[in-house]
């Protein structure tokens, strides 16, 4: 459907989300347009937060596949809207849910904890989600004698394993984004700005975090340079979030860390398949829609409601 070049997207955009009772829920690694007209902008933990208690009828998440599936498992009577969806992750997509049943098998007597970054099958077959904000405080909540697997990304797992000193049985999985940043580059751009400090997120691979000032979740790294005095920073993680630290702290500079190609390669690809078009066509014409099967909704549900608990 093509879309008259007279059109303001962001007032349609607004009368749509107050005629549908929508509200516009929107990752930080968003592009700046969406995260401006969305209601709330966030990592994932707040977004499913903010997906549970909503009051909206239709939720259109500005997203990738895994956080709509969450918003619907969480909200089975509501409509879930994805712009486009072929805004998958190549995270999620590591853990096929047949593959990790397999693996699973293989490890009796663990606890199953997986990152949000996940499918509602592979959700479904673990006893706990979490997220990187909230990993940390859900792993040291279980008795150190309980063996874990944790799925599916090998480095916050190891950032894990580091932290809490304690064994964790790793999904062989990473986000294609994250393990790209080249420590090299990383060091380079370091000395050319010695006062920058590093943060970066767990989802990148240890030979980086050892360079970070502050390692943490998208909100974590956000909070860290609204109160730290520093005045630049080096930001090891998807560059969508500059916008939201640029818009917080305008006074000070933020340069997006490089990465081992010669690209703009740091952004996610499936992230930015959302724009403001997609989301006007998606509201316009209610869909692409969310759906599940109930049985694996409510499968799913469970460790996601521990996580909710657990927080």
């Amino acid at each position: 459907m093509q879309i008259d070049v007279r059109t303001d997207l962001f007032d349609e955009i607004a009368r749509m989300k107050k005629g549908l009772n929508a509200v516009l829920l929107a990752h930080y690694y968003q592009e700046p347009d969406i995260q401006d007209v969305a209601d709330f902008v966030g990592d994932s933990l707040g977004l499913s937060q903010e997906a549970a208690k909503t009051q909206a009828d239709v939720i259109v998440f500005a997203g990738v596949h895994f956080m709509a599936e969450t918003a619907k498992i969480l909200n089975p009577a509501k409509q879930v809207l994805l712009p486009d969806l072929e805004a998958g992750c190549s995270l999620a997509e590591s853990c096929p849910a047949d593959k990790f049943a397999a693996f699973i098998a293989q490890h009796p007597g663990h606890v199953v904890i997986s990152y949000i970054n996940c499918s509602a099958a592979t959700k479904a077959l673990s006893d706990i989600i979490v997220t990187s904000s909230n990993a940390e405080k859900i792993v040291s909540q279980i008795p150190r004698e309980q063996p874990i697997i944790f799925a599916p990304d090998r480095n916050l797992g190891a950032y894990l394993m580091k932290k809490l000193n304690r064994p964790l049985v790793l999904w062989p999985g990473e986000c294609e984004v994250h393990v790209i940043f080249s420590e090299k580059k990383i060091v380079q751009l370091k000395v050319r700005h010695p006062e920058a400090l590093i943060i970066a997120h767990p989802e990148c691979e240890e030979r980086v975090l050892q360079h970070a000032n502050h390692i943490g979740s998208t909100t974590s790294l956000l909070k860290f340079v609204e109160k730290s005095q520093a005045r630049e920073f080096i930001v090891v993680t998807e560059p969508g979030i500059i916008h939201q630290m640029k818009k917080s702290c305008p006074d000070k500079t933020f340069l997006p860390a490089p990465t081992t190609k010669e690209c703009a390669c740091s952004e996610c690809a499936s992230m930015r398949k959302n724009t403001l078009e997609k989301i006007y066509l998606c509201m316009k014409n209610r869909g692409p829609e969310i759906t599940l099967d109930e049985g694996l909704r409510l499968r799913a549900l469970k460790p996601i409601q521990r996580m909710l608990e657990m927080s």
